[in-house]
Protein backbone atom coordinates (compact mmCIF):
# COMPACT_ATOMS: atom_id res chain seq x y z
CA UNK A 1 0.00 0.00 0.00
CA UNK A 2 1.44 3.20 -0.89
CA UNK A 3 1.91 6.26 1.82
CA UNK A 4 -0.64 8.17 0.15
CA UNK A 5 -3.35 5.93 0.36
CA UNK A 6 -3.10 5.37 4.05
CA UNK A 7 -4.70 8.83 5.09
CA UNK A 8 -7.98 9.42 3.54
CA UNK A 9 -9.14 12.65 5.36
CA UNK A 10 -9.15 14.08 8.48
CA UNK A 11 -11.62 14.28 10.93
CA UNK A 12 -12.91 17.76 12.28
CA UNK A 13 -15.39 17.30 14.53
CA UNK A 14 -15.78 19.31 18.06
CA UNK A 15 -14.78 16.54 19.99
CA UNK A 16 -11.15 16.11 17.68
CA UNK A 17 -10.67 19.79 17.51
CA UNK A 18 -10.43 20.07 21.47
CA UNK A 19 -7.78 17.43 21.54
CA UNK A 20 -5.84 19.08 18.91
CA UNK A 21 -4.21 21.19 21.96
CA UNK A 22 -2.84 18.31 23.23
CA UNK A 23 -1.34 17.61 20.22
CA UNK A 24 -3.93 14.67 19.08
CA UNK A 25 -5.16 14.40 15.69
CA UNK A 26 -8.24 11.87 13.91
CA UNK A 27 -7.93 10.84 10.46
CA UNK A 28 -9.89 9.15 8.44
CA UNK A 29 -7.63 5.79 7.08
CA UNK A 30 -7.44 2.93 5.11
CA UNK A 31 -9.16 -0.01 6.52
CA UNK A 32 -5.99 -2.07 6.01
CA UNK A 33 -3.70 0.04 7.47
CA UNK A 34 -1.75 -0.80 10.79
CA UNK A 35 -0.45 1.57 13.13
CA UNK A 36 3.10 0.94 12.19
CA UNK A 37 1.81 2.54 8.48
CA UNK A 38 -0.11 5.39 10.03
CA UNK A 39 2.48 6.83 12.04
CA UNK A 40 5.21 6.14 8.96
CA UNK A 41 2.39 7.77 6.75
CA UNK A 42 1.85 11.08 8.98
CA UNK A 43 5.67 11.47 9.43
CA UNK A 44 6.30 11.76 6.02
CA UNK A 45 2.91 13.56 4.81
CA UNK A 46 3.14 16.07 7.50
CA UNK A 47 7.06 16.48 8.77
CA UNK A 48 6.27 15.82 12.41
CA UNK A 49 7.65 13.38 14.80
CA UNK A 50 4.74 11.19 16.18
CA UNK A 51 4.09 9.88 19.58
CA UNK A 52 1.73 7.09 19.51
CA UNK A 53 -1.75 5.67 17.79
CA UNK A 54 -4.68 4.55 18.79
CA UNK A 55 -7.03 3.18 16.16
CA UNK A 56 -10.43 2.83 16.54
CA UNK A 57 -12.38 0.44 14.54
CA UNK A 58 -16.32 1.32 13.57
CA UNK A 59 -18.86 -1.14 12.78
CA UNK A 60 -20.90 -0.99 10.20
CA UNK A 61 -24.68 0.21 10.83
CA UNK A 62 -28.25 -0.97 9.89
CA UNK A 63 -30.51 1.89 8.23
CA UNK A 64 -33.87 1.87 6.82
CA UNK A 65 -34.86 4.28 3.76
CA UNK A 66 -37.92 4.23 2.46
CA UNK A 67 -38.84 1.27 4.27
CA UNK A 68 -35.89 -1.23 2.79
CA UNK A 69 -33.14 -2.04 5.09
CA UNK A 70 -29.59 -0.83 3.97
CA UNK A 71 -26.51 -0.89 5.85
CA UNK A 72 -23.82 2.07 6.73
CA UNK A 73 -20.52 1.10 5.66
CA UNK A 74 -17.68 0.91 8.59
CA UNK A 75 -14.76 2.61 8.60
CA UNK A 76 -11.45 2.78 10.85
CA UNK A 77 -10.19 5.64 12.28
CA UNK A 78 -6.64 6.67 14.04
CA UNK A 79 -5.80 9.24 16.71
CA UNK A 80 -2.58 10.69 16.51
CA UNK A 81 -0.39 11.86 18.90
CA UNK A 82 2.41 13.97 18.71
CA UNK A 83 5.57 14.60 20.48
CA UNK A 84 5.59 18.01 22.28
CA UNK A 85 6.27 21.01 20.31
CA UNK A 86 4.43 19.60 17.28
CA UNK A 87 1.25 20.81 15.31
CA UNK A 88 0.05 19.74 12.31
CA UNK A 89 -1.63 22.90 10.15
CA UNK A 90 -5.19 20.84 8.39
Amino acid sequence: MKIEDVILKPILTEKIKSLEKDGVYGFLVHKDANKKLIKKAVEEIFKVKVKKVRIINVKPKKRFFLGKEGKKSGFKKALVFLKKGEKIEI
